[in-house]
This record gives C-alpha cells, sequence and structure tokens, in this order.
C-alpha cells in the first residue's frame, strides 16, 4: 500500500456496542504540532494553580490533567477518547477478540445477567453453565441493579484469578455457587451453517482480527457440505463493526477484484485515500491472503444481507459495498449511521487517543454518516412488525455526533411518541414467558428475517414492512 497505514479498530462491548463503535486508522503521530494559543494555555494553566491550591482539599494533580485531556475530547464527538492506563487495556482486548474472564455471551433479563450461551472450552462451559442461566450474585455484589458493562467488569480480571458466580437455573428451580478461574478467552465472532439442502446463513457478530481466517474456514466448511450452493444469506445484523482491513476483506471475498469497497476523507493528507478489493489493502502479513482458499462460486452465489439498527460502522461499509455494486440485496432495517473514521495514537506506554479523522464513503460518493444504509427491502424483526426497533439508539440520536456533510439534518417531531408507544410495548413483553417472546435465536428456524431473506433467494414473495420509515436526516435539495 503506497502510504504506510497500519489498520486497527475498536470493538465496544454492552448494551450500546453499536453507539459506541469505531473502524480506527492507526497512523504515526505528525511530526509537527499545530499553533498553540497561548492566552487559553495560560487560562488552563491558572486554573489549575486555583484549584491545586484553593479547592477544599488536596486534589491528585495527574487525575486534574488526565480529566482535562479527556474532557476536551470528549466535547468533540461521541467516538472521539481518551484512554487511560485501564480504558486502553481494553481497547487493545476489544480489537483482538481475547480477554481474560469466564467465557460466557450474556444478555439482561429482569434485572440479572443471563447466560445466552457459554464459550464453546471456555471456563464457564467446563463449569457447566447453560443458556438460560440467570445469575445473581458475582463474588459478593448482586446483580441487581447493575448494568450489563458493570457486570461484565466484575466477572472480568487477571488470569488465573478466581471468581464466584451465584447461578439461578429455572428449570431446575434451584441456586447453587459456582466457583470459576479466570483465564484468556477467544471470542468467536463467525458463525454459519447449511440452513437447508442448497442456503446457508454465515453471521458475522464483529469484526475482529481473527474473524477473516474464520469466515473464509467456515464459507469452507459450508461448501464442503453443499458444493451446490444456491444462496447465502450474510447476517450483519446486530453487528457494531471493528477491524476495517477485515470489512475490506469480507466485501472483497464477493466481489470482483479491484474495484472501490469504501474510500475515506479528512484533514490529514493519509486520511484521504481509497480501500479497494486487493489482498494489498486487507492482508496483515505479506503473501498470505485468506481469501485465495475460497471456492471460486463464492464470487457469484446469489447473496442476500441482513442489517438492522444495530449493524455499525464496519458491517455498514460492507453492507454498503455489496449494495453499490449490485452484488447483494440488503434486507432488513436502515442501519446505524456510524460514518466515521477514528485514528488511535499512543500517548504513552500506556495510554492513548482516539480521534475522528475522516468521515468514510460507499462506492459510489454516499457518506452515510447519520443516515445509515438503507435495505433495498424493508422486513419487520417478527411478523407483528418492528417492535422495539424505535427504542435502539442510532448514531443521529447521539450529543455531538458527527453531521454527513452532505447536507443539513431535519429532526423527526415524531420520533418521542413512537419511542413511548414501544416502552409500552416492551414491558408488556418483558412480563411474558421466555416461551413467548417475539425474538427468537437469529439463525434458528423461527428466525422471521432470515426466513424471508430465503424467500428473497428463492424468489418466492417476501413480507415487506408495512410500517417501516426511512429516516433521511438531511433536508432534501431542489434539482
Amino acid at each position: 500500500m503506497s502510504h504506510k497505514l497500519k489498520i486497527a479498530g475498536w470493538i465496544s462491548v454492552g448494551a450500546l456496542a453499536g453507539a459506541l463503535t469505531t473502524v480506527s486508522l492507526q497512523t504515526v503521530a505528525r511530526g509537527q504540532l499545530a499553533p498553540l494559543p497561548l492566552e487559553e494555555l495560560q487560562q488552563l494553566a491558572a486554573v489549575f494553580s486555583m484549584v491545586k491550591t484553593d479547592y477544599v482539599e488536596p486534589v491528585d494533580e495527574k487525575k486534574l490533567i488526565q480529566d482535562a485531556i479527556a474532557g476536551m475530547v470528549a466535547s468533540l464527538d461521541p467516538h472521539s477518547q481518551y484512554f487511560d492506563k485501564k480504558s486502553f487495556k481494553e481497547f487493545r482486548e476489544g480489537t483482538t477478540g481475547r480477554f481474560v474472564g469466564v467465557g460466557i455471551e450474556i444478555s439482561q433479563e429482569d434485572g440479572l445477567v443471563k447466560v445466552v450461551s457459554p464459550i464453546e472450552g471456555s471456563p464457564a462451559y467446563r463449569a457447566g453453565l447453560k443458556p438460560g442461566d440467570l445469575i445473581t450474585k458475582i463474588d459478593d455484589s448482586a446483580v441487581k441493579g447493575l448494568s450489563l458493562s458493570e457486570a461484565v467488569k466484575k466477572m472480568r480480571g487477571e488470569p488465573n484469578t478466581k471468581v464466584m458466580l451465584t447461578i439461578y437455573r429455572k428449570d431446575e428451580n434451584r441456586s447453587f455457587p459456582v466457583t470459576i478461574t479466570r483465564e484468556e478467552i477467544r471470542t468467536q465472532s463467525v458463525k454459519g451453517k447449511v440452513v437447508e439442502p442448497g442456503y446457508a446463513w454465515l453471521r458475522l457478530s464483529q469484526f475482529q482480527e481473527r474473524t477473516v481466517d474464520d469466515f473464509a474456514a467456515k464459507i469452507q466448511e459450508i461448501y464442503k457440505q453443499e458444493p451446490n450452493l444456491k444462496g447465502l444469506v450474510l447476517d450483519l445484523r446486530n453487528d457494531p463493526g471493528g477491524l476495517l482491513d477485515a470489512a475490506v476483506a469480507v466485501s472483497a471475498a464477493f466481489l470482483p477484484e479491484n474495484v472501490t469497497v469504501v474510500s475515506t476523507n479528512g484533514q490529514l493528507p493519509e486520511s484521504k485515500f481509497i480501500y479497494k478489493a486487493a489482498p494489498e489493502f486487507y492482508q496483515r502479513r505479506a503473501g498470505s491472503d485468506p481469501l485465495r482458499r475460497l471456492p471460486a462460486g463464492i464470487k457469484n452465489v446469489p447473496l442476500v444481507v441482513l442489517v438492522n439498527e444495530g449493524s455499525a460502522s464496519a458491517s455498514e461499509i460492507v453492507a454498503g459495498a455489496l449494495q453499490d455494486h449490485g452484488r447483494a440485496k440488503i434486507l432488513g432495517s436502515q442501519t446505524f449511521g456510524k460514518g466515521s473514521v477514528q485514528t488511535v495514537r499512543p500517548l504513552g506506554p500506556d495510554t492513548g487517543l482516539k480521534l475522528t479523522t475522516a468521515r468514510y464513503y460507499t462506492p459510489t460518493g454516499k457518506s452515510i454518516q447519520a443516515k445509515g444504509i438503507v435495505p433495498d427491502v424493508l422486513v419487520d424483526e417478527t411478523e407483528e412488525g418492528n417492535v422495539f426497533a424505535v427504542l435502539r439508539t442510532r448514531e443521529a440520536d447521539l450529543e455531538k455526533h458527527l453531521q454527513s456533510g452532505q447536507g443539513p439534518e431535519v429532526k423527526d417531531p415524531n420520533r418521542e411518541k413512537a419511542r413511548e408507544e414501544a416502552r409500552k410495548k416492551a414491558e408488556e413483553e418483558a412480563k411474558k414467558g421466555p416461551n413467548d417472546r417475539k425474538f427468537p435465536e437469529f439463525g434458528s428456524d423461527k428466525d422471521f428475517q432470515l426466513v424471508q431473506a430465503l424467500n428473497q433467494l428463492k424468489g418466492r414473495p417476501v413480507l415487506v414492512s408495512k410500517t417501516q420509515v426511512v429516516e433521511d436526516k438531511s433536508a432534501k435539495k431542489d434539482n
């Protein structure tokens, strides 16, 4: 690649993962500093001195400076961030898909942590935790009242340390403690299977360092089981994004060689770049192209991509590239609208700065910042409709979000009213038993959107949404 960019990224964890996900480019810090506003810096120094000498009790100087930096960066947009030692470590764990913990995928239910699935081979898996188990205590801390991210932090820790989880197992109507030794966990970002003869489903939950290798291996596995594949559903629902090179590689697997996948544009010369469907734009090691192993049929197999409001950043790059090149039909709901690029620069051995440095654009030049990808076919989450979609936070809902750069935004006056109605429905849904709730597991035979995607591939009628409205936040201009 002509300019010396090392591609990196971040994957956030928690209920608002889609809202805080970035696609990142890591560059060498610029050699020349911008001119400094001396008068304002003197005011900053004066305030620091007054706080240090006059505040009611002694203050930590280092914390004061760190908070000042964090506040300055946080005032820019929702994705720029100062990393202290702890958050920088968590950031780097996110890009690798590795962390130290017990190894469970979790959600929340009735204020408790629910085990969605233990990761195969993990300490939690070996300890016998099952899907549906509820965690009521982590060590001596009650889970009720904790946010999902707070619970995650309590379960993570250093390798070979122990954590005691108190489990309530509904089907056995009993509670019991389980002591688990933490170890390094490698998350699995790729799932897939042949769902019926001739048709397969492939889900990407994040774009991490291992995603492309795992993606290539899963495609090979599918073709080995079903050599005459007639159609493939690429599932990017609730995929918060991650590494840019992984998004370019997944797009390149389906596209003709050397076509444009995504472009970026910002103030820095190195932020003005076009990424193409070729190995030099995604391979991490010279001569190592994981896509070489893919069957030739993957370039032409009929393809449907599933997206929703939780599909963000790298997911939107893939969906936008495949849509603009006419390679796939995009089906589902309008995506999150995270169309900005963050550069991560170290400030020292264990601190760093994540700064928004560019917008990214689909191959036809569309900015999806605060807009998102609009599906070719709008399909609801369930047969009853998109019950709770309006409750989900999108990029345009975030304070201080970057605008698209392609026209001013227009607010929807009916959105808050729709949210209130959805909140009432959510409360009613929460009172139901697990078997009566509307949202089955992605990839199951009761997955409504997957069924519609298969209908699309087979040329059968698709149950198109009657309620979804495309949110175009930019004002229309007269031609």
